[in-house]
């Protein structure tokens, strides 16, 4: 009972982050905004399903749900990295900000 608890608080918990991360990628005016928003709000969405999913089937299986471990490590090291690279492009691009401004300092 109490583990069905947490699996449903995870996962409303999951879906509400994902719901706001896919709202800011529709919603903000500029690259940076989109960038950022779901990167942060997606990762604690699919990381609270993930675990989620990791202790339903850990308590039916009996035995733990390595998969879901992995991926979870995999997306937490590879999310900020790539949101990383992509801000980094469109500094190199020269993409302007909300305020229609560039960055004139790329750290050269």
């Amino acid at each position: 009972m109490i583990a069905e608890i947490i699996i449903s608080a995870l996962i409303l918990i999951g879906v509400s982050f994902s719901f706001v991360g896919s709202l800011g990628l529709v919603k903000l005016p500029d690259f940076y905004m989109r960038v950022h928003v779901p990167t942060k709000a997606t990762t604690l969405g699919i990381g609270s399903l993930l675990i989620a999913s990791t202790i339903f089937f850990t308590i039916h299986r009996g035995t733990p749900a390595v998969h879901e471990i992995l991926i979870v490590l995999f997306l937490f090291m590879t999310a900020p990295v790539s949101a990383h690279m992509l801000m980094k492009a469109g500094l190199h691009k020269r993409l302007k900000d909300i305020d229609g401004e560039v960055e004139e300092k790329l750290g050269r």
